[in-house]
């Protein structure tokens, strides 16, 4: 399967992040209810969203026992639905459930999904903000 046709599968939030399908790679809608419309802050945010996000997607790459990519996916799953990059925490929770590194191909797949959302939160971010 295609990285877009996945993608497009995993736009539905996870539970309590509401029922609508989720258009945009970050919803913006949501951060702002934490950051009571700043937009400064929103950015700072975000940019530390984007700063961490290669780290934690190679920390899940690196991962070399199930337990380090638990922990890695989890911490993206956190940190994805704290900003509303919704796709990118229901990929990371989609992975922390998995089998873990047992499966190669599995790893290989969603470090791609993962990559191909970061890049999509990255440039809806730099639109939006710009």
């Amino acid at each position: 399967m295609d990285h877009a046709a996945v993608l497009s599968e995993v736009r539905r939030p996870s539970s309590g992040a509401g029922d609508a399908l989720q258009l945009d790679p970050v919803d913006l809608k949501h951060l702002r209810r934490y950051t009571l419309g700043d937009s400064s802050l929103e950015r700072e945010v975000l940019d530390l969203f984007l700063a961490q996000l290669p780290a934690t997607i190679a920390a899940l790459s690196a991962a070399r026992t199930d337990k380090d990519w638990k922990v890695a996916a989890h911490t993206l799953k956190g940190s994805g639905r704290a900003v509303g990059a919704w796709r990118i925490a229901r990929i990371a929770e989609q992975a922390e459930y998995s089998q873990g590194i047992a499966n190669p191909a599995h790893v290989k797949e969603t470090l791609g999904l993962l990559e191909a959302a970061a890049k999509e939160a990255k440039d809806f971010i730099a639109a939006a903000y710009g």
